[in-house]
């Protein structure tokens, strides 16, 4: 069958590559233009582009497909059976709609109508799908409202990320689009409308889609969010004002933890309301204790001691701080929490929570908030 195939990142490679071992004929590949990519913003190929220019494919790289008069006349020349669209970037336009036989066949990676959009397997992670998958469908004007043609389940694990997952959907959906060409092609596959009331969404992503709202979220929305969004933008909150991105975090049965003392029991070295920050050195802290400020007093592993977060006041609030065996802990809405595992304060190396502590002291009943603009 002659082809065109449009795709522009990695998770198009599989498709094209298992169109070309099929016997397929693709007479052209069309991506996005290189683009500049990391702080020395070198120009990149993208990776569909590097695999056509592997497998000696003739390539176009147009800035623009809808209104496009040499581009439009070199796809009407080919003629081709079927466009092939995966992961391209762009709407295609109603000529290239009308223009194959077969039509426009669209690899998405999400069991639709649910999760309809640019990223389908990042929504469907945060959401806490437990399953997701891929479909093959008709390309129709509206955003991914086409017919069905087929489509395939895939069970999310537990700990699975986005990233990971994109991998798999990637592999496994290379097969679903050949057979979905050979069964247009002998007309075994009847295209099915979908459901539009059960239809959701899933946009592309943003860098706010990463602050971690405490009070809004539990511990394990906030987790599943985490897992979504890798690699970008992950997820991130603020202490003292500064930028704090969490790589690694886990949910914590709350029955687990020592319950906190009454305000009446808290401890005589608590600093709330003493105007602490989490940054004052040595030579501060001693100046604050002399100017009659009661000093933080430190464990020997250089933050404070641990009884210091047990015994705060019964009222827990989102975005509250906890240390309990050199865990970092934080509640999260419902009466649940967060261990947040491995961080990495703005300006600094990562690190596990428990080093992260040594290197710094937090006043009582410290709490993560938003940043500042």
């Amino acid at each position: 069958m002659k082809l065109v195939f449009c795709g522009t990142p990695q998770f198009a490679v599989p498709t094209l590559n298992a169109l070309l071992a099929d016997g397929h004929q693709i007479a052209l590949v069309v991506s996005q233009p290189d683009r500049p990519v990391g702080r020395e913003r070198q120009l990149t190929a993208p990776p569909v582009k590097l695999a056509a220019l592997a497998a000696g494919l003739p390539i176009a790289q147009p800035e623009s497909i809808r209104n496009n008069p040499e581009f439009r006349s070199q796809v009407e020349a080919i003629a081709p059976d079927a466009i092939v669209v995966v992961a391209y970037g762009r709407l295609i336009p109603p000529w290239m709609l009308t223009l194959p036989r077969i039509g426009c066949i669209n690899l998405h990676a999400s069991l639709l109508p649910r999760y309809r959009g640019a990223a389908p397997i990042q929504w469907a992670v945060a959401k806490g799908e437990t399953v997701t998958g891929n479909t093959t469908m008709l390309l129709e004007e509206g955003l991914d409202t086409g017919p069905i043609l087929l489509q395939q389940a895939l069970a999310i694990a537990p700990q699975q990320t986005a990233a990971d997952l994109l991998d798999v959907l990637a592999v496994g959906g290379a097969p679903l689009v050949v057979k979905t060409l050979a069964g247009l092609d002998n007309g075994t596959i009847e295209p099915r409308p979908q459901n539009h009331a059960g239809a959701s969404l899933a946009p592309l992503l943003t860098r706010e889609d990463g602050h971690m709202d405490f009070a809004a979220r539990t511990a394990t929305e906030l987790k599943n969010r985490w897992r979504g969004f890798q690699p970008w933008p992950g997820a991130f909150t603020a202490l003292d004002g500064k930028k704090l991105i969490v790589h690694r975090m886990e949910v914590v049965d709350a029955a687990s933890l020592a319950a906190p003392v009454s305000k009446d029991a808290e401890n005589s070295h608590s600093v709330k309301g003493t105007g602490f920050s989490p940054y004052m050195n040595t030579i501060e802290q001693t100046r604050a204790g002399r100017d009659g400020v009661q000093p933080i007093h430190l464990s020997p592993e250089g933050c404070p001691s641990e009884s210091l977060f047990l015994a705060q006041p019964a009222s827990i609030f989102p975005g509250q701080i906890r240390i309990e065996d050199h865990r970092l802990l934080v509640a999260c809405a419902g009466n649940t929490w967060l261990e947040l595992v491995e961080v990495q304060l703005e300006g600094k190396k990562r690190l596990a929570a428990a080093e992260f502590l040594r290197g710094i002291a937090l006043p009582a009943n410290a709490r993560f908030g938003a940043l500042t603009q």
